[in-house]
């Protein structure tokens, strides 16, 4: 990486391309890039507990909206963050994962909570309809008791029409559990491919082990392990794989 910043800034410079603020009417089109970088900012410190670059994603996606107030998607996707931030401190206990049903919802932000909901209905105001304004309703709606299977279900499709992401049927296959049973989830993630892809393996665990699949559930979680990077995530995987393996030997 360092080598390709160097040869970057080496062609910059051989080129004279200037730096400089693009003019208004070159923004909308420039969006969708900046948008993307931003998420994965702040996906890189939600998934790593890293806070400070979570926050710094979402200073950067308020600083969108105000100096783009009319588009949609920056709206939505600081809807989207605000959303996924207000659950922080829930996130995690005792240095490990916890996942959303599990949560102490009385250690949310709830104004953050409140935030987001209101971007996103600036968001749909403006007509957005695009991915991040999905992703944002999609994550209102896991945000409420009982949470609208039939309605995530739905965005999801909405989602994959737009993106063609694999990702997302893998997501869409979670709601298609909750409505159709485990084997109907199973049949939709069996034509995936995305063997490299930890949460993939994780999601057929979770389906597995609900099915009694011991052995088979075992080596997903196993794989799964084998792509994570040390932290509350292991953890609780590690926590998972030895309950089913304790299960499995007193069956």
């Amino acid at each position: 990486m360092s080598k390709r910043l160097t040869r970057a800034k080496h062609k910059i410079r051989d080129a004279g391309i200037p730096f400089g603020v693009p003019p208004d009417h070159l923004l909308p089109e420039r969006l969708g890039a900046v948008l993307a970088v931003v998420y994965l900012i702040f996906n890189e410190g939600w998934g790593g507990g890293r806070v400070d670059l979570s926050a710094e994603a979402i200073r950067l996606g308020r600083s969108l909206t105000e100096l783009m107030p009319d588009e949609a998607e920056a709206h939505a996707l600081l809807a989207l963050m605000l959303m996924g931030h207000g659950r922080s401190a829930a996130r995690f206990r005792g240095g490990e994962l916890v996942l959303l049903d599990d949560q102490d919802r009385s250690l949310w932000d709830q104004h953050q909570l409140e935030q987001g909901r209101r971007l996103l209905e600036r968001a749909l105001a403006l007509r957005g309809n695009g991915a991040y304004t999905i992703q944002a309703a999609i994550a209102d709606l896991h945000l409420q008791e009982p949470r609208n299977w039939d309605e995530i279900a739905l965005l999801y499709e909405r989602l994959e029409h737009i993106t063609g992401s694999a990702v997302v049927t893998m997501n869409r296959a979670v709601a298609v559990a909750e409505l159709e049973g485990p084997e109907a989830a199973l049949a939709l993630l069996d034509r995936l491919e995305l063997g490299d892809y930890r949460y993939y393996h994780s999601t057929r665990g979770g389906l597995l082990r609900r099915l009694d699949r011991a052995n088979e559930a075992r080596a997903a979680y196993a794989r799964t392990l084998e792509l994570t990077q040390p932290g509350p995530e292991q953890r609780f995987l590690e926590r998972r794989l030895a309950a089913i393996i304790e299960r499995a030997e007193h069956l």
